[in-house]
Order: C-alpha cells, then sequence, then structure tokens
C-alpha cells in the first residue's frame, strides 16, 4: 500500500473491541450518526447527504495530517433491516488537534479583526492559556465551516460542509473510491488544461475579492485537482480583508503563490496586475 497520503489512506482504524457484544453499540462502525445536535451545512443540501439518525460513522483512516488538525475519512451508512432505504457515502471528517498537541503557529495574524463575546476568552486567546487554546481551536474550526457553507452558496469551488460538531467538521470528500484527488502541487496539466484551470482559479478569486475576502494561505497545496475540476480547501484561515490589518498583504501572498506556480509551469500570467484588480474587487465590497 503506498505511503502517499493523497493516493491512499497511511492506517486503517480497528473497529471498537467490545461493539458486537455491546446492544447499544452501533453494527460495524465506531458510532452512530453524530447529525443530531450538529450544526447542519447550507440547504438545500446535496442529495448524497446522510441525514438519518440510524446512521453508523466509521472511521476509514487518516488522509492527512497537519499541524493544526488531522482529516481522517469517514464512512457514513445506513444499516439495512431499519425503516430507511439503504444509503452510503464517504466524507471527510476535519479534526482540530487538542491543546496540548496543537500549534496553531501562524494564528495571531489570522485572529486580528476577529472577536469573541466574552471577555475572558478573549484573554485567554491572548495569552494562549490552554482553555485560550481551547477557544481558538473551536474559533478555527466554526470559522472554516461558516467559511465554507458562504462559498458554497456563492457556488464557489469548495467542498460542501456537511455538519460541525465542536472541533469536528464533516465535509464533501474530494476524490474517488477512497482515494483523494491529487493536490494541485502534484499535478502536471498539459498546456490547454493549465489555462483552463488558470481561468477557474481566477474566477474564484475574483468571487472571493468582490465578497471581500482572501484565502489567506493559498497555494497550489491547498487546491485540489478533481478530473479537470480546481477544488480549494482549508479555509480556517479566511481572511476579511478590509477588517483584517494586514489583509491586503495575505492577498498579495495569495496572488503571487498561485502565480508563480503557474508560471513556473509555462502559462503567462501577470501577478501584479491579478493582485491589482482583486484588490479594488475587495476595497468595493
Amino acid at each position: 500500500m503506498s505511503h502517499n497520503p493523497s493516493e491512499r489512506l497511511l492506517h486503517s482504524i480497528p473497529l471498537q473491541p467490545d461493539a458486537p457484544t455491546d446492544p447499544d453499540a452501533p453494527p460495524e462502525g465506531e458510532r452512530w450518526s453524530t447529525w443530531d445536535g450538529a450544526t447542519h451545512g447550507p440547504v438545500p443540501r446535496p442529495d448524497w447527504v446522510v441525514t438519518n439518525l440510524g446512521a453508523v460513522d466509521e472511521d476509514l483512516g487518516i488522509l492527512k495530517s497537519g499541524k493544526e488538525a488531522d482529516v481522517h475519512l469517514v464512512r457514513r451508512w445506513v444499516p439495512d433491516g431499519t425503516t430507511h432505504p439503504a444509503r452510503d457515502v464517504t466524507m471527510a471528517a476535519k479534526r482540530y488537534r487538542p491543546s496540548e498537541r496543537r500549534m496553531f503557529h501562524r494564528d495571531a495574524g489570522y485572529l486580528e479583526g476577529r472577536r469573541v463575546r466574552r471577555s475572558r476568552e478573549t484573554r485567554a486567546m491572548a495569552r494562549r492559556t490552554e482553555f485560550g487554546r481551547e477557544v481558538i481551536a473551536v474559533q478555527w474550526a466554526g470559522a472554516e465551516f461558516g467559511a465554507l457553507g458562504r462559498l458554497w452558496e456563492l457556488e464557489l469551488p469548495v467542498p460542501y460542509p456537511v455538519q460541525l460538531s465542536d472541533t469536528e467538521m464533516l465535509m464533501e470528500f474530494i476524490g474517488h473510491d477512497g482515494v483523494a484527488a491529487p493536490r494541485l502541487a502534484q499535478a502536471r496539466p498539459e498546456p490547454d488544461l493549465l489555462a483552463e484551470l488558470w481561468d477557474q482559479l481566477v474566477d474564484a478569486l475574483e468571487t472571493l475579492a468582490e465578497n471581500g475576502w482572501a484565502h489567506g494561505d493559498l497555494s497550489a497545496y491547498n487546491v485540489l485537482l478533481d478530473g479537470e475540476r480546481l477544488v480549494i480547501i482549508d479555509w480556517p484561515q479566511i481572511v476579511d480583508v478590509i477588517g483584517n490589518p494586514n489583509g491586503f498583504d495575505y492577498l498579495e501572498r495569495d496572488v503571487t503563490n498561485v502565480c508563480s506556480w503557474f508560471a513556473a509551469r509555462g502559462l503567462d500570467v501577470d501577478r501584479h496586475a491579478l493582485f491589482g484588480d482583486l484588490a479594488a474587487r475587495a476595497a468595493g465590497a
């Protein structure tokens, strides 16, 4: 089995040993569906979303391990013999790490302009106490889930956010048969497809800027290539270009990163012109 996380799962998570003997345990899964009590994504929902409370969630392994969160592959399915028709879907579960393992190495700049209601929480976040790091984790998860919902409604190329429970977000899995779509950084598209992908990306950046936002950490490493379609991922640090004191700097860095990647593969791009256009759109949002 390949150890490339973009091609194969790193490992599988075994089922709980007591599941077969516990009458309240789900059949052949790690837990009952967490749909009930979670915050749900925007409506209308895609047809593939499973909302049955009798569904089972099964962790199939890690797709990606990062500094702030791990992404797992989760199967949600409705067992046969229930009152609901059998359904089965694979999702990505992004789980922000507990405070003792988390490394929000660059969060201070991104958190500028974001506020919480309680002054105690604001102070704890500033001091990076254990409680403050937990608040930050919840805020990062909530920020990404909320951003994905708004971006999905704008028909931008992002995964559909299924649900949010504390620091776990379930979202659309981009890939096929348990194999994740490759990152753009790993792709070597032909010239015609390269130009088409550039147009897709510019369209997305323009829509973002028109709504006053920048991705904040955009590069070829957080853009997936799903066939001939780009899908932009990793949104917890989404930036309000005007509200954040460093907003235009983040926007310029996003533009520089993606322009450099496309230019290195032979496409004629003008990063200065693109940044100027996006900055003007954001300023007028």
